[in-house]
């Protein structure tokens, strides 16, 4: 059987962003249980705001379509996203804007979407852990038929979640990141 891959993507372009933080934490510890990790920067794959006119005239912008084929190329996509305003920031609802436009040959457009497994976490310096973005990052990918694990990571008090070394320091946090991972790894692998 061919390794697993996972895609992980910080929903964050922040210099100590605790998303990108998180982000690394759970590439961690879906390394450790054997997966093949990719984690990239949105800043790698810059994007304008979407407008239906742009695409029309312009067609979908390269850094679209190179993400959604890294996205395909991928057995499971991890999202960590930041909370502003009580939802998802503008970059991560723009670039699934964006991908969900893509359409390869041979294919039906947002097929990505469908065919890949997503797993969603945030992590934020309040007590709620950014639990707002993650229903709103939920429906955002439901309403793009993709199929998100049930079990989700919100890391409250985020800057104070970690001990010396890096590693979460509450046993809550450590078991709610390795069932997200298990279940991520469990439904990517049945997807195959």
């Amino acid at each position: 059987m061919a390794a697993l891959k996972i895609l992980v993507i910080p929903g964050s372009l922040r210099t100590g962003s605790l998303n990108a933080k998180l982000a690394a934490t759970i590439a961690l510890e879906l390394v450790t249980a054997g997966v093949e990790v990719t984690r990239i920067s949105l800043t790698d794959f810059p994007l304008p705001i979407y407008d239906g006119d742009l695409q029309a005239k312009s067609g979908v912008p390269k850094n679209a379509v190179n993400l959604k084929r890294m996205m395909g190329s991928h057995h499971g996509v991890l999202i960590v996203t930041p909370e502003y305003n009580s939802s998802v920031p503008a970059l991560v609802k723009n670039t699934i804007d964006w991908v969900s436009r893509v359409q390869d040959a041979h294919e039906t457009r947002g097929q990505v979407f469908r065919d890949s497994v997503f797993a969603i976490a945030s992590a934020s310096g309040g007590r709620l852990g950014g639990t707002r973005a993650l229903s709103a990052l939920r429906l955002i990918l439901s309403a793009c038929h993709a199929t998100v694990v049930a079990n989700q990571l919100a890391l409250s008090f985020a800057d104070d979640a970690y001990d010396e070394t890096d590693r979460l320091k509450h046993s809550a946090d450590s078991e709610a990141l390795k069932a997200l991972v298990r279940q991520l790894i469990d439904v990517s692998q049945r997807m195959m």
